[in-house]
């Protein structure tokens, strides 16, 4: 019997859960800080603002994790993006995203 490709990704979960059992630090946290916003960027970019939205919640609070010498190593132009640009969009001074529509 052939795994769908559904079942492959469902038996692949566990693996990158096990990851986040343990908390990063370190280099590897501002890794992880960088990969999820380029993430939140690529969603953006693709119009996809409610994972958007949601990658860039994750981004900014292991943003605020980091200690100032660690912040200064994330590069200049995803700091910007994820305090500026992004806060324009999805701040707490916009309207929050609707629930899911009702029919009639």
């Amino acid at each position: 019997m052939s795994l769908t490709r559904y079942d492959r990704i469902r038996n692949l979960s566990h693996l990158s859960m096990s990851k986040q059992d343990e908390p990063l630090t370190g280099e590897a946290l501002i890794k992880e800080v960088c990969r999820r916003i380029r993430v939140a960027r690529s969603y953006w970019d693709a119009h996809n603002n409610a994972a958007c939205r949601g990658e860039r919640d994750r981004a900014i609070f292991l943003y605020n994790t980091l200690s100032k010498e660690q912040k200064e190593q994330i590069p200049q132009v995803l700091r910007v993006w994820l305090r500026y640009r992004s806060e324009k969009y999805f701040g707490a001074h916009r309207t929050p995203p609707k629930s899911a529509r009702k029919s009639k």
